[in-house]
This record gives C-alpha cells, structure tokens and sequence, in this order.
C-alpha cells in the first residue's frame, strides 16, 4: 500500500452545547486543530428531506494518526471544515498495520 499524499488541509471541529439561557443549549463548533489529509469521493447519491433535497457524498479522508485520547484525532460525530464545505466523520479506523495513518469515514451533504 502506498503512502498517502496529505496535501490538503482541514479544520478539525467538535461539538460543544452551550446553555442558551432558557433552559435548552445551542450547538456551537470548536476547532481543535488543522490536520492536513487526503481526500478520495466516493460515489454519491440523491436523499429527500423533509423540507430539501439533499446529494450526500460519501468520503475517505485519510490523516497521520494520533494517540487514542488526543484532541488531535478525529472521532465519529467530530466534523472537518474545508472553507464552506463541511465533512461529518461517521467513523475512524487505522489505515494500516503500523498504525501510521487513520481513514475517516464522512459524508458531506449538499442541499439541492
């Protein structure tokens, strides 16, 4: 398996709730860090919302690896930010055996 060529890079962002002063919270977005990643699409596809249409596109977002516990590595439900576009991390895995580099699993979502 070939080295992956990081040479992109994208806001690492985590949810945070913040109290909005009427008994509910508000969903805001941190950023931890940039990390810089390789991004491959995959074949996306067309899904009827409520109210939109939205095309979801699923993605591989590969980056180095980092500890477990780090804020530096992605996690499911985190998100990286890519200017305007926004990538949803549904789930992380090593990439390879040594445990050099880590594969998000992501969707970006585009309303139509």
């Amino acid at each position: 398996m070939s080295a992956p060529v990081l040479n992109r890079p994208l806001v690492l962002e985590a949810p945070e709730r913040l109290a909005d002063g009427a008994g509910g919270f508000t969903l805001t977005w941190a950023a931890l860090g940039t990390l810089w990643a390789e991004v491959v699409p995959g074949s996306g596809r067309e899904a009827a919302g409520v109210e939109v249409t939205t095309a979801q596109v699923p993605y591989r977002i590969t980056t180095r690896a980092a500890p477990i516990g780090s804020s530096q590595r992605p996690k499911a439900e985190q998100r990286l930010r890519d200017g305007a576009r926004i990538f949803t991390i549904l789930a992380v895995s090593e990439r390879d055996a040594r445990g050099q580099y880590l594969t998000c699993f992501a969707r970006e979502e585009v309303s139509a």
